[in-house]
């Protein structure tokens, strides 16, 4: 018996994510036509004997959510729930917390996956690996390989590459460990317990002596990746899987375009039905779209590569899409132009407007290149990035917005670039 825990984590302030995750949060942001959070669920729910999927944050259970968990459970035919922590506790913290809800049936081990993450999900060549491994193992970490440079970024794993053994592990590193970086994606032992519970037992004594010595209170945080990993490497109880398969983070908006791209490429051998062709009285396809069905879009438009459009879209005639993520009840008039950007829930874009942003992709000539984090101001100005608009923003007719993030609710007037509009 198998269980999965994703850690959905919780509002944050400052995120790089806003203003879309005003609207909604951030794991239901959908990508490639789906909520982030179920490309994981379909994924778990394909692993054999898997009995239940634990969702674990900090978000206050709301409608959108609950909706989103009962027509996950009737589509996968799994059970589903949501668990709220009182506060961030952390990845280690968060399942050790709940670590009665997560043993209870017993189950032989259990996968964990952080949700800002979209990869292939290779979970059941995981569990054969830790299988073929014996018992003496409490953990199974995905890795993947990363440029010297852009390694400083992760969690950085050193491998015994005979026997796959974590030997070493440092997150985020100041000069270079290893090229080989933390997934987030875990299958764990119950036996990963009993280490957390010393971290959890040394923790507590620490925060007793600082109450007590300056009065200060601690956060009650235990982070598997600098608090567990750090510990048990070279201990012969974490092994590291390396994954072939694509991987990346979603931590801003840009690297959620990023991901688009990546999941619609992976529809064609998953789910080519959702993969929008080419064919008389509909608009031209270039390379991978997902269109909902009840779009209404003119047979005139353009649309792709890497194009998602929401529910209940309306695009008009010689419209041009490419490298956007066009979210549910927007409306794109006549020949309007929309380029390596996010069009928010009920946005109007105007006739004869250009939308247009800057990619923020990985490097194409390196195999090992990774999206950066970028910061969201360089040199004293706004990073070159995609641009953003938030829910319920009208673009005026013939006007240019340009590596810019417009807050909800705005009717603008002119044209803008580089800035943020509140």
């Amino acid at each position: 018996m198998l269980k999965a825990i994703i850690i959905i984590g919780g509002p944050q302030k400052g995120t790089r994510f806003r203003p879309l995750s005003f609207e909604v949060p951030k794991p239901l942001f959908p990508v490639a036509g789906v909520a982030m959070l179920q490309h994981h669920i379909e994924a778990c729910a394909q692993v054999p004997d898997m009995k239940e999927i634990i969702l674990i944050g900090f978000y206050q259970p709301n409608d959108e959510l609950n909706r989103f968990i009962s027509s996950s459970q009737q589509e996968f035919k799994i059970p589903i729930r949501y668990l709220q922590e009182f506060a961030a506790l952390g990845t280690g913290g968060g399942i050790y917390h709940f670590r009665d809800q997560i043993l209870s049936g017993g189950p032989a081990a259990f996968f964990l996956m952080n949700a800002d993450v979209c990869s292939e999900f290779p979970l059941q060549e995981m569990l054969r690996f830790h299988r073929q491994h014996g018992e003496n193992h409490c953990g199974v970490l995905l890795g993947t390989t990363a440029n010297r440079t852009q390694s400083l970024n992760y969690g950085c794993i050193v491998e015994n590459r005979e026997t796959n053994e974590v030997l070493h592990f440092v997150e985020k590193p100041s000069t270079f460990v290893s090229d080989i970086i933390n997934c987030g994606i875990y299958l764990f032992t119950p036996d990963i317990f009993g280490h957390i519970g010393k971290v959890f037992q040394r923790n507590q004594q620490e925060r007793i002596q600082e109450e007590l010595t300056n009065g200060k209170q601690m956060p009650e945080v235990i982070r598997l990746e600098q608090d567990i990993f750090t510990t048990l490497a070279g201990q012969k109880k974490l092994l590291v899987y390396k994954t072939q398969h694509f991987w990346s983070q979603i931590k801003s908006a840009g690297s959620a375009i990023y991901a688009s791209r990546l999941y619609l490429k992976q529809y064609h051998q998953t789910h080519p039905e959702r993969l929008a062709t080419n064919r008389d009285g509909t608009p031209k396809i270039i390379g991978d779209v997902y269109i909902h069905p009840t779009a209404n879009i003119d047979p005139s438009a353009v649309l792709g590569p890497n194009v998602s459009i929401g529910k209940g879209v309306t695009i008009g005639g010689g419209v041009r899409v490419r490298e956007s993520i066009i979210l549910h009840g927007a409306v794109l008039q006549d020949h309007c132009c929309v380029l390596n950007s996010i069009v928010g829930w009920d946005s109007t874009v105007g006739k004869w407007a250009r939308v247009e942003g800057t990619p923020s992709d990985p490097n194409p000539n390196d195999p090992y290149a990774k999206i950066d984090s970028e910061t969201l101001f360089r040199d004293g100005g706004l990073t070159p990035s995609i641009t953003i608009l938030g829910c319920n923003v009208s673009i005026p007719s013939e006007v240019i917005i340009r590596n810019s993030i417009v807050l909800p609710h705005k009717d603008l007037n002119r044209s803008f670039q580089n800035q943020i509009i509140l």
